[in-house]
């Protein structure tokens, strides 16, 4: 957490869950594999109790006022862009022969809040650690890449003196289609104040579309063939999107002080993080260099979907709501 403080994690946009991933690979790939299952209960422990807590605990970030201050245009383009990035990830899996556990988590990651969805869907899914890493490597490099690339192109495309609702527009369709919150704040703060505050706000919107889509995500696999449940087996129903949303009401209707607010976020984030380390510490890249290409390209196809789709998507609705 620490590390993602200093000043060059936090212009390129490089969050503690990244940076916990990226050290607990490097460090579970070189200390000797009998090392690391001497701490295998606790590995075990952070991958799954600790991520579940922090999830829930990550509706304090969100307020139904963030909501409200971005009116409907945010929640109709989030969900758009969610749905249609999802959907698209699914349709092509056959076409790049990969399982429908790491399309699935390569999707909701793009779709909805990069790693920390990937974290959240891996337990409805009951994927594979090698499956969560290869995915969480994808979003991480194509949100990067968004995270210098959009920038760019609010030169390219809006003239300095844009009208407000210029900027206000290019702030829903940047949070509504970069992958993690510290690369939308980034990508926002590096074209100026108005979009900075819309994107955020429209990518918060877009995290709390996350706990309906993973009370939705057994449904929608069977939906697309993926998954093909026993007579006996039940509906997996991931009890912590319901505290995420008890969470998120929470912080709606009770006031808070600014220190107790804080020290939750840094909580969730603490909790957030040990599962990410956790999680790289126990994935071996044999495995992950099993998965190829594939997943890469599966990846950036959504990126140019979100990149285009979603800005079309989000001119439309500025357009029609504005």
């Amino acid at each position: 957490m620490k590390l993602s403080a200093l000043p060059i994690m936090q212009e390129y946009g490089f969050s503690a869950l990244t940076i916990a991933i990226v050290i607990g690979i490097l460090l579970g790939n070189i200390v000797p594999v009998q090392y690391v299952m001497m701490f295998s209960e606790g590995l075990q422990f952070s991958k799954a109790r600790l991520l579940r807590i922090g999830i829930v605990l990550y509706g304090f970030r969100i307020t139904l006022l963030q909501l409200v201050s971005v009116g409907w245009v945010a929640l109709l383009v989030d969900g758009l862009v969610v749905a249609s990035t999802f959907s698209l990830a699914m349709m092509l899996r056959k076409r790049f022969h990969l399982e429908d556990n790491t399309a699935a988590l390569i999707g909701s990651g793009s779709a909805i809040c990069g790693a920390a969805a990937v974290l959240a869907t891996q337990p409805v899914l009951k994927a594979k650690e090698s499956d969560i890493s290869v995915s969480v490597a994808t979003v991480v490099v194509f949100g990067t890449l968004a995270m210098f690339a959009y920038p760019i192109m609010a030169r390219v495309i809006l003239p300095s003196d844009a009208s407000g609702m210029a900027w206000f527009g290019w702030g829903i369709y940047t949070g509504a289609t970069v992958h993690e919150v510290a690369q939308v704040a980034a990508a926002g703060s590096a074209v100026n104040a108005t979009v900075a505050d819309v994107a955020v706000i429209s990518k918060m919107v877009r995290v709390m579309l996350l706990a309906p889509f993973l009370l939705m995500l057994p449904w929608l696999m069977k939906r697309f063939g993926a998954v093909s449940m026993q007579a006996n087996e039940g509906i997996v129903i991931p009890w912590f999107a319901f505290g995420f949303l008890v969470m998120v009401g929470v912080n709606s209707f009770l006031s808070l002080s600014p220190d107790v607010s804080r020290m939750i976020i840094d909580l969730d984030t603490f909790l957030l993080t040990a599962a990410m380390f956790a999680l790289g510490m126990t994935t071996r890249w044999q495995s992950v260099k099993q998965a190829g290409v594939k997943p890469l390209l599966l990846a950036g196809i959504l990126m140019i979907w979100l990149v285009v789709g979603g800005g079309v998507i989000s001119y439309v609705a500025c357009q029609f709501l504005s």
